[in-house]
């Protein structure tokens, strides 16, 4: 394994990944809103394109997993925010910017699901009325202390912080999330981050006269000005679990082919740099 996690890391960095290969392509919609059933119906990759994998190396891809689970209030389908645009997106762009191996197909399980441990990488959103139950609480303290990395993203304001906060208490009852400075590693390792991004839910963001940009998120709303990145260790000081609070990435990777300016401003230059140290990270440790 320690020599897989250098072959990794030495590919992703020798990957010469640079923003300026990013073109933008059209609007895509892999999944659509059914009705009041909460089911969603398959839209195949609504043109995202395919690409040819080695089938002599299956379990040596990487791929993108999203956690399904249950909310509170009725809102059962929150997991599914921005599903699976984002999804399909990000992984056509970590295979276009760097030399991981990448499933072209998303997975989605809960967190019982006996597939687990077959995903280093898991991704949560919209936790603010999120509920564990029981048996998923055991499962992603295993999940974590066993080398698993989840990362959880698109929740503002500390209504919603406080609810994520409380049922990861559940998990690690003798461990808190603690803001991860702008030094450590997963800011940098790829891509050499020289802020901590803050995306904004597109639509909410408009460049002003004089060049500066207003979100409506940071400009209108103290809740939700500041962006967040906490994160929970191991007693390595590997972190587990990494936390994207005021902040929405999901739509960076979903959204790319809606508006142009949108795209250059905070998918090219924020979400998907990121997104892909985040991914680093998480491969090499």
């Amino acid at each position: 394994m320690t020599r897989r996690r250098w072959i990794v890391a030495l590919s992703l960095l020798m990957a010469g990944v640079s923003v300026g290969v990013f073109a933008q392509r059209g609007r895509y919609g892999g999944y659509g809103w059914r009705g009041r059933s909460g089911d969603w119906q398959d839209r195949g990759r609504g043109g995202v394109p395919d690409w040819e994998v080695d089938q002599s190396f299956p379990g040596d891809l990487f791929t993108f997993a999203r956690v399904r689970y249950e909310s509170r209030g009725g809102w059962g389908s929150k997991w599914a925010t921005d599903y699976r645009d984002s999804d399909l997106n990000f992984s056509l762009r970590l295979h276009q910017l760097t030399s991981l191996k990448v499933n072209p197909e998303p997975v989605v399980l809960e967190l019982t699901d006996e597939r687990l441990f077959d995903y280093p990488f898991l991704y949560m959103i919209e936790p603010g009325a999120l509920y564990f139950r029981e048996e998923e609480v055991k499962a992603l303290r295993k999940y974590c202390l066993n080398g698993g990395f989840m990362m959880v993203d698109d929740f503002w304001g500390e209504q919603e912080y406080r609810n994520l906060a409380d049922q990861l208490k559940r998990v690690f009852p003798d461990r808190t999330p603690t803001e991860v400075p702008l030094e450590h590693e997963i800011f940098h390792n790829v891509y050499d981050l020289k802020e901590k991004p803050q995306v904004p839910a597109i639509g909410q963001a408009r460049r002003r006269s004089d060049g500066t940009i207003e979100t409506w998120e940071r400009s209108w709303n103290d809740d939700t000005r500041t962006p967040h990145y906490k994160a929970i260790y191991d007693d390595a000081g590997r972190i587990m679990i990494f936390i994207c609070h005021n902040t929405d990435l999901g739509d960076g990777w979903e959204r790319e082919g809606e508006d142009p300016w949108y795209f250059e401003e905070f998918s090219v230059k924020k979400a998907y740099p990121l997104g892909i140290n985040i991914v680093t990270y998480a491969m090499t440790h």
